[in-house]
């Protein structure tokens, strides 16, 4: 009998790429990165390119000391840096969006075993941390069209609960970079199911979640939807090939979970925002998941059919 090479799947190419799925990202993101520089001004677009050129320089280096295959081109550090960018107040320093960074690519990312092998998703990792570490920095968010001889500062529409829903809609509101916007948001989202880049289960799910359960405990569901990251944490955090389950079933259970914890942060905890802890929190359990819901193969079976045949 011929020896048999066993390799993990899939076993099926396609012809997409890690390089033109990430360019499918970046673009997708593109809207929103553009409302963010309407609405806080240079300084955003200025933000987000520093956290994109540093995350392409940090896995370069790493690729250099690690004696690794360069990964820079394959665009996925530039997507991290462009997240990582999305979840941070146009306030912060340079130096700690360096911070973050750092966290993400080096840390989270490449000493982990690269793009594949990272337990959680780096921007997430990277935000978390900068949370941790800078709270005031983190929390410190300017007032849409700011001036920026005086900047001016406000709470998230989470912590007032006063804002209507076309300003949470088109972003006249204060927060992350990359969050306020659902508009552009949408339509990036939009792109990527179109592309079949992201499957909208975990999306739907997560977001339906947030809906019902805020209607159930007494809240506004269209607000807290609107309102803080949820947008973009649904679409393009919770969709990470890498970190979410594999099966439909799977990306359901993943999204109704991230849907719960951030509620539960939201109206119990000290925080006002949960997405990104719930989506670390269900990144953890991954595995789990796909081990209740990838199908075994039937292969499986034959040796104690076999067995008790005889």
């Amino acid at each position: 009998m011929e020896n048999l090479t066993v390799t993990a799947s899939p076993h099926e190419r396609g012809s997409a790429s890690t390089s033109k799925i990430m360019t499918d990202v970046i673009i997708a993101l593109i809207p929103a990165m553009l409302a963010s520089g309407i609405i806080f001004g240079g300084r955003a677009l200025m933000l987000t390119g520093f956290c994109m050129i540093s995350a392409m320089a940090l896995e370069r280096l790493c690729n250099l000391v690690m004696r690794r295959e360069s990964t820079v081109s394959d665009l996925s550090a530039a997507v991290t840096g462009m997240l990582l960018a999305f979840n941070l107040p146009v306030t912060i320093s340079f130096f700690k969006a360096f911070i973050g960074v750092f966290v993400a690519i080096v840390v989270a990312k490449q000493l982990f075993g690269g793009l594949g092998h990272n337990f959680a998703n780096p921007a997430i990792v990277g935000r978390i941390v900068l949370m941790l570490s800078f709270p005031a920095a983190m929390s410190n968010w300017a007032v849409p069209f700011y001036d920026d001889k005086a900047v001016e500062t406000g709470a998230t529409p989470l912590v007032t609960g006063t804002e209507s829903y076309s300003k949470l809609f088109l972003g006249n509101v204060g927060g992350c970079l990359g969050e306020t916007c659902k508009a552009a948001l949408l339509v990036g989202a939009l792109y990527l199911i179109a592309r079949r880049v992201i499957n909208p289960a975990a999306p739907i799910a997560f977001i339906g979640t947030v809906f019902g359960l805020s209607a159930i405990l007494g809240h506004d569901g269209i607000y807290e939807v609107l309102a803080g990251g949820l947008i973009l944490g649904a679409f393009f955090m919770a969709t990470d090939y890498v970190t979410t389950p594999i099966t439909t079933e799977g990306k359901l259970i993943f999204g109704i979970g991230c849907g719960a914890l951030t509620c539960v942060i939201r109206f119990y905890a000290n925080y006002p925002e949960g997405v990104s802890f719930s989506i670390l929190l269900m990144n953890i359990i991954t595995p789990l998941i796909d081990m209740a819901t990838v199908k075994r193969s039937p292969i499986a079976k034959y040796p104690k059919e076999n067995k008790e045949s005889k």
